[in-house]
């Protein structure tokens, strides 16, 4: 049986911190957790003080959004009711699924386009005046 989803920091034996939605279900007297597109969220800070966070994907090297974890390898685990902090994963899993981000094509409005040789007649040129 399958409990009701909620969101929850987990931290894992192996140290590794995620964020994620959460179902428990009980297989065979062991209870297991279906881990709905996990994150890490690293909190940058900038040289004027300003904090921000950084979302990445857990594994970086699958396109899987659903992982089974056994509850014998958590550490600790903490349902969030944080808002922001909702909010904030609910807008990565959007953009994650998104076919458009995927798909961009590189333009002149992204910045400059050029190439290796272009580079280096500009960086001699500036150097040449130094």
């Amino acid at each position: 049986m399958i409990e009701d989803d909620f969101y929850a920091t987990l931290k894992l034996k192996t140290g590794e911190e995620i964020f994620a939605k959460i179902a428990a279900t009980e297989e065979e007297d062991r209870t297991m957790l279906l881990v709905s597109n996990p994150v890490v969220v690293n909190e940058i800070k900038s040289r004027s003080g300003v904090v921000g966070y950084k979302v990445e994907p857990w594994l970086k090297t699958t396109t899987e959004d659903m992982f089974i974890l056994n509850i014998a390898d958590i550490l600790t685990m903490s349902e969030s009711s944080d808002i922001e902090m909702i909010m904030m994963y609910q807008d990565y899993v959007r953009s994650s699924n998104s076919d458009d981000d995927n798909n961009k094509q590189i333009s002149r409005r992204m910045g400059r386009i050029g190439n290796i040789n272009d580079a280096k007649e500009i960086l001699e040129k500036l150097f040449k005046k130094n």
